[in-house]
């Protein structure tokens, strides 16, 4: 299985997604790989946030050494599922895939723990107290995720 986690920026939620769920991949032994990406350009080559660093390493996951990049066409046949941290970018992802079983490829995360909701995960960026909900959220997600597919 290969999981691609997108968000605007890569900076925040995104690689906070891809650290939870190579933390429950090795907790779970499995031969999957896990990347993230940004819909947007701003970030290619950063570090995450500081405060996604932080809240990833409160529960022992290091996330410090990812760097942003932002999604390419490639990743539609590179992937098996591509996992929107919202609905905008959910539409900005649909709208890049170049063919309908690209598309089929792509969810909302938060579907995973909570199906048919369509939530979004909020973006932290501009509220320090939200990367710890942010985490949970993508935590529960990630082990929704891995229980219906082992």
């Amino acid at each position: 299985m290969k999981i691609l986690m997108v968000c605007l920026g890569n900076i925040c939620r995104s690689p906070l997604a891809e650290g939870i769920m190579k933390h429950k991949i090795a907790q779970h032994r499995l031969d999957w790989t896990v990347d993230s990406a940004g819909t947007g350009s701003w970030h290619i080559g950063s570090k995450p946030d500081s405060r996604s660093i932080a809240v990833a390493s409160n529960h022992n996951i290091d996330i410090a050494s990812q760097r942003g990049r932002q999604i390419t066409k490639e990743d539609y046949s590179n992937f098996d599922r591509i996992f929107a941290m919202d609905s905008e970018n959910y539409q900005n992802i649909i709208k890049l895939a170049p063919n309908d079983a690209a598309m089929e490829k792509v969810a909302l995360i938060m579907n995973q723990s909570d199906p048919g909701r369509n939530q979004s995960v909020p973006d932290p960026y501009w509220n320090d107290d939200g990367f710890e909900k942010v985490y949970q959220m993508l935590d529960r997600a990630c082990v929704a995720f891995i229980e219906n597919h082992i």
